[in-house]
């Protein structure tokens, strides 16, 4: 894993983790290919709701901010949740 990837997953892991109830159920999972960067978190059910928030406001916050950390080195960020 690349040290961007790496900073990455650190931030999102210091975004999400405030949000939910279930902390040890957090997994973040990290791939990189051409340049993008995915991030995949995965959580309990029950705090799937607050990873989202409404109307995705609180994940679109969390895409947005690793996009712009991103941004510095010429990089693509995709930040998903999986179910």
């Amino acid at each position: 894993m690349s040290r961007l990837s790496e900073d990455i997953v650190e931030l999102v892991d210091t975004l999400v983790r405030p949000l939910v109830d279930n902390p040890d159920a957090l997994e973040l999972t990290s791939s990189e290919e051409a340049g993008t960067v995915l991030v995949e978190i995965s959580v309990d059910e029950s705090d799937a709701g607050k990873v989202i928030g409404r109307q995705g406001r609180v994940i679109k916050a969390v895409r947005t901010l690793t996009r712009a950390a991103a941004s510095r080195s010429d990089a693509h960020v995709e930040v998903e949740l999986v179910e």
